[in-house]
């Protein structure tokens, strides 16, 4: 029975989940490594993501199991698409909310036209600094462990590619929007930048990531659905074998 189970998981499995807020992408993967093993008797299974979220941010992970664990590079050069909200006149060292406000800048000449008209500039290929709060290596080291200890780093600009960029709400000092962008791209690098273009400041006060190419966070499971997924397969299972638990 047991082999019957774990094949199911290593021969492979894509599975979609809306990761909560706090967890970061690491805790996802092992609550959900720990689900699997657990209910079904396996010794051990190799599990993985494809492509981190912030602990701050909610919204899509996609997550693989045994030989699917081969398909992860494929998902990761898939297109994003994020529903950001951003806080203006203010900025944070991190360009979020895991570092306090270190600047304040007048809002009073933004308009909402003048948000559509800088974020029409937005659109297409752009050299985009990733923020020092951030994996990145260097020298060996993530560049967030040299922002924390206040040591200053030089990072290297890439190339991000946004597709699709819409104001959702204008409520200033927050602006919603939502933004479809290629792998690599950091939405709270994007925070700093709108602020710029905006003549003040902006950091990233909420995200949620909504679509990795087609695959929607509507589908996706939360880890009590995903329990309960896991609890009517092994039952399902039993009652056709004639097993009991």
């Amino acid at each position: 029975m047991n082999d019957q189970r774990r094949s199911i998981f290593e021969d492979g499995q894509v599975l979609l989940f809306d990761k909560p807020v706090y967890w970061t992408s690491f805790d996802l993967v092992n609550k959900v490594r720990i689900m699997i093993r657990s209910t079904f008797g396996i010794k051990k299974l190799k599990v993985g993501h494809a492509g981190t979220l912030d602990p701050l941010a909610s919204g899509l992970v996609i997550i693989c199991t045994g030989k699917a664990t081969k398909k992860i590079d494929e998902f990761r050069d898939l297109d994003k698409e994020y529903i950001a909200t951003f806080h203006l006149g203010k900025t944070t060292p991190s360009f979020d909310l895991e570092t306090a406000t270190d600047n304040h800048y007048p809002t009073g000449h933004i308009s909402e036209e003048m948000v559509k008209d800088v974020l029409i500039s937005f659109l297409g290929e752009q050299e985009q600094l990733p923020p020092m709060y951030s994996a990145k290596l260097i020298a060996g080291k993530r560049a967030y462990e040299f922002a924390r200890k206040g040591i200053e780093k030089k990072l290297e600009p890439v190339t991000v590619f946004f597709r699709e960029i819409e104001l959702l709400s204008f409520e200033v000092p927050e602006i919603k929007i939502r933004l479809v962008c290629s792998k690599g791209t950091y939405i709270r690098s994007f925070a700093r930048d709108l602020g710029q273009a905006l003549q003040s400041g902006s950091y990233l006060s909420a995200l949620e990531r909504t679509a990795i190419g087609l695959y929607d966070v509507k589908t996706a499971y939360g880890m009590e659905k995903f329990k309960v997924y896991l609890e009517q397969m092994r039952s399902s299972y039993c009652s056709e074998t004639n097993i009991s638990e």
